[in-house]
C-alpha cells in the first residue's frame, strides 16, 4: 500500500514496513515517529542509523544486540521506543520487520 509520509509517496507492507529503505530519510523518520507518538531526538537517530548499517551488513536485529551497540542499554531503549522498542525502530527506521519481532 502506497502512503503519504512527510508529503512523499512511501510504499508500505501491510504491517506499515518500508518496502524501500532508499526512500528513507530524517523527515520520513519524523513522519513516522509522528504516528508512533514519538519525538525524535539525537539519540533515536544515532540507533536508528546503528539499526540501518547492522540490516544491511545482514547481522540479526536483537534488542541485546541494540543494548550492545554502545549508543544506549537496553532500559534506555525501552525508554526511548515504549511499546515494543525493536519493532517500532525498525518501522521508523525505514527498514524490515525483524524476524523476532512477531
Amino acid at each position: 500500500m502506497e502512503k503519504s509520509i512527510a508529503g512523499k509517496p512511501i510504499e508500505l507492507t501491510e504491517d506499515g514496513y518500508m518496502t524501500d529503505s532508499t526512500q528513507w530519510d530524517h523527515e520520513v523518520a519524523n513522519g513516522i515517529a509522528k504516528e508512533e507518538e514519538i519525538e525524535l531526538g539525537e539519540k533515536h537517530f544515532q540507533v536508528l542509523e546503528f539499526l540501518r548499517e547492522k540490516q544491511e551488513s545482514g547481522a540479526t536485529l536483537t534488542i541485546r544486540s541494540v543494548g550492545k551497540s554502545g549508543i544506549v542499554d537496553i532500559k534506555e531503549f525501552y525508554t526511548l521506543f515504549p511499546g515494543g522498542p525493536l519493532k517500532k525502530a525498525t518501522r521508523i527506521a525505514g527498514i524490515s520487520k525483524p524476524s523476532s519481532c512477531v
